[in-house]
C-alpha cells in the first residue's frame, strides 16, 4: 500500500504512436522496407509486433519469428547470423532519418494536454527505441508544434531496453522524482506497458494513435466507424494484458487519467495491487 496523500509527480511519454507519429508509422515502413531489399517481405503485424524495443534489438526479434526465419533461410540459404543484423540495423537508421521527416508531427491534443499538465506542477520526460541521433529531426519538430518534454531518454541511455526498466528507471533520476508509484508511463506499445509494469508505475495503453491500431489519422477516418473501434477494442486488450492500468484513445486525454490516479493514490492504492482502470 502507498502511504494516502502521495499524488503523480510526473507523467513520462513514449514518443512515436503516443506523442508523434499517428499510427506509428515511421518505424514499421523502415522495418519493412530493409528485409524487402534483402528479398524477404514481412508483414506489418510482424514488423509491429516489437515495436518498443531498441531498434537493433526488434531487427533481432523480427528475425527469430519462425515465418520470417524460415523464409530468410530460402532466400539466403542460411539462418539470419549477428553480421545480419548489424547489416540491417545499418541499413535502417539513414532510411529511417529520411521516413522520419514525414512522421514527426505531434498529434492533435497532445501539446495542449501536456501544458494542462504542467500548469498543474507535474514533470514531464520522454523515453524511446529510436537513438539520440535520429531523435535530433524529432525532437525539433515537435518543440515547434509546442511540444518539448524536460527529458528525452533515447535507446543508447541505458544498458537494454523494454521491457527492461531501466529508461523510466533514468527517466524517475533525470525529473526528481520518488517513490515510483508517483509516477505514470504511457506509451502505445505492449513492450513499453510491460516496462512501466517492470518499474513500479502507473501505466496507460493508447490505442487508437498507437502502433496497436497502425493506422494514419486519415487511414482511420475511411473506415466504418465499427470496424476503427473493433480496431481500438483490439488494441486495448493487448495492452491491458500487457499491464496498463488504463487505455485511452490518445494522450491528448491524459489529464482526466491523472486525476483518477491521484484519487487511487489517496485511498492507498498502488500500482503493484491496483486494479485496471
Amino acid at each position: 500500500m502507498n502511504p494516502a496523500g502521495e499524488c503523480v509527480s510526473a507523467v513520462v511519454f513514449d514518443w512515436a504512436g503516443t506523442t508523434v507519429d499517428h499510427g506509428s508509422r515511421a518505424p514499421a515502413i523502415v522495418f519493412e522496407e530493409i528485409f524487402r531489399r534483402r528479398g524477404v517481405e514481412i508483414t506489418s503485424a510482424q514488423a509491429r509486433e516489437p515495436m518498443g524495443m531498441a531498434k537493433r534489438e526488434h531487427i533481432a526479434s523480427i528475425l527469430s519469428m519462425p515465418a520470417v526465419a524460415q523464409a530468410w533461410q530460402a532466400v539466403h540459404g542460411r539462418p539470419a547470423g549477428e553480421r545480419d543484423i548489424d547489416t540491417l540495423y545499418d541499413e535502417f537508421l539513414p532510411l529511417q532519418k529520411q521516413v522520419l521527416a514525414a512522421h514527426s508531427d505531434v498529434i492533435p491534443g497532445v501539446a495542449a494536454a501536456v501544458a494542462s499538465l504542467r500548469e498543474i506542477g507535474l514533470k514531464i520526460g520522454s523515453t524511446t527505441g529510436y537513438t539520440r541521433e535520429l531523435m535530433q529531426s524529432v525532437t525539433a519538430t515537435a518543440a515547434k508544434q509546442g511540444y518539448a518534454p524536460d527529458c528525452v531518454l533515447c535507446a543508447e541511455d541505458a544498458p537494454r531496453g523494454r521491457p527492461a526498466p531501466f529508461l523510466l528507471y533514468l527517466a524517475a533520476i533525470r525529473l526528481d522524482v520518488y517513490p515510483l508509484s508517483t509516477l505514470i508511463n504511457v506509451d502505445d506499445t505492449t513492450m513499453g506497458i510491460a516496462a512501466g509494469r517492470n518499474a513500479g508505475c502507473w501505466n496507460v495503453g493508447i490505442t487508437r494513435t498507437g502502433n496497436g491500431v497502425g493506422l494514419s489519422a486519415a487511414e482511420l477516418a475511411d473506415l466504418p466507424a465499427a470496424q476503427a473501434t473493433a480496431l481500438c477494442d483490439q488494441a486495448a486488450r493487448a495492452l491491458t494484458a500487457a499491464g496498463a492500468h488504463y487505455t485511452i484513445d490518445s494522450a491528448a486525454g491524459i489529464l482526466e487519467i491523472v486525476h483518477d490516479i491521484n484519487r487511487r493514490l489517496k485511498q492507498g492504492e498502488s500500482p503493484q495491487t491496483a486494479r485496471n482502470g
